[in-house]
């Protein structure tokens, strides 16, 4: 994986170079007020008025850079195009037989390391927001699959499309969508998520489909979060039974034959 004889932005380094930045941006500001907060008992790390500002602004900039750097058209950087909206109902299908894998995944990887509680509260402060359960589908559904494709799969897979095969674009650029998450017990999930993502974004050839895919993702797992006692119950939901394995597979292979079919005569 040597950078020498790319041309494009970014080289896979690079892309890694811009993922720390945007997290050391972040963290510069987040630590200190977390320190504070631990000591005195208050919650500033948590107000809009810090927390957006912060978040727009380093997110601005990150794209900014990758741009800018980049040498390429705004179309080629953020590739809005359209495709075929049969693509959508697709994505569904496959993400609906995909959570069944990841939720499996997740109960055998906390069975081996569980999550310690400061992370459980963390993770469960991703669903809250002051505006209530629509605060937290504006955050998880709506803003992290916009900002975060736009990155992955806008920035870095414009370099990466260029200067590398596409089984490899799609891997890298999982694999650093997976670390940028800082997150070791979602680390299968996200990675799992940037393959299907990135491989979207290479048969359909646009971004908007990765963003639609991504939402629909984690609107499933906004609903498995609220509604996780209703689904648990349900037969086909069960874990550990072979044939609801063999019946999520089937989903997630057709949804998958479904995009393939709809978006093989894109321009990629």
């Amino acid at each position: 994986m040597s950078d020498k004889i790319s041309k494009f932005y970014p080289t896979f380094w690079q892309a890694v170079n811009l993922i720390v930045i945007y997290i050391f941006i972040q963290t510069a500001v987040d630590f200190p007020l977390a320190i504070y907060d631990y000591n005195h008992g208050t919650d500033w790390l948590y107000q809009p008025w810090i927390k957006v500002p912060v978040f727009l602004g380093s997110t601005l900039f990150i794209l900014y850079l990758g741009y800018i750097f980049s040498g390429l058209s705004f179309n080629e950087v953020f590739s809005i195009k359209r495709f075929n909206p049969l693509v959508v109902p697709s994505m569904i299908i496959v993400f609906a037989g995909l959570q069944y894998f990841l939720n499996e995944i997740n109960i055998h990887f906390e069975q081996i390391l569980p999550p310690p509680g400061w992370f459980m509260e963390l993770f469960a402060r991703l669903f809250d927001s002051d505006l209530g359960v629509w605060g937290g589908i504006l955050r998880i559904v709506v803003i992290a699959p916009v900002v975060e494709e736009i990155i992955f799969r806008g920035v870095i897979m414009s370099g990466f499309s260029r200067n590398y095969h596409p089984v490899f674009a799609i891997f890298f650029s999982a694999l650093l969508f997976a670390l940028f998450h800082l997150n070791p017990w979602q680390f299968a999930a996200t990675f799992a998520l940037g393959l299907l993502l990135g491989w979207i974004r290479v048969r359909t050839g646009s971004l908007l489909a990765c963003i639609a895919g991504h939402a629909i993702h984690n609107g499933l797992v906004f609903i498995t979060v609220y509604y996780y006692n209703e689904l648990k119950s349900l037969s086909f939901m069960q874990s550990g039974i072979s044939l609801n394995y063999w019946i999520h597979l089937l989903v997630m292979v057709s949804g998958i034959a479904l995009i393939w079919l709809f978006s093989r005569n894109k321009e990629r």
